[in-house]
């Protein structure tokens, strides 16, 4: 497995964040904000794979990409960037070792809390 660095992502989180389409909420909401699998697949379902793979800053090229295992690190709801969401995948990012998406992540967190 080698998750990299989703770059249309990061474009996207940080088109987001600009537009102040953010939820400035604390890591411990992120347990209750993060979409269900059920939210995931209705998603899936109307916007199709590209759009799903926009909201994950990790991305696993060894995976098939019309699966959900191919991508991690999810930062927002499907419509706004969740800070405890930046938060969480943060941590995750930096305990896994994938250094390159920890730092965007809290590049990302540095400017929702200066928005």
């Amino acid at each position: 497995m080698s998750i990299e660095l989703n770059r249309p992502a990061l474009e996207q989180a940080r088109a987001l964040v600009r537009r102040g389409d953010v939820v400035r909420d604390e890591r411990d909401d992120w347990s209750e904000a993060a979409p269900a699998a059920s939210d995931e697949n209705e998603f899936i379902e109307k916007h199709g794979w590209t759009e799903f793979s926009h909201w994950h800053l990790g991305i696993d090229r060894d995976e098939n990409p019309e699966t959900k295992g191919a991508y991690s690190f999810p930062y927002g709801d499907f419509e706004k960037v969740r800070r405890s969401g930046v938060i969480s995948g943060e941590s995750r990012a930096g305990q896994y070792d994938h250094d390159e998406i920890r730092d965007e992540l809290r590049k990302l967190l540095e400017l929702i809390d200066d928005e």
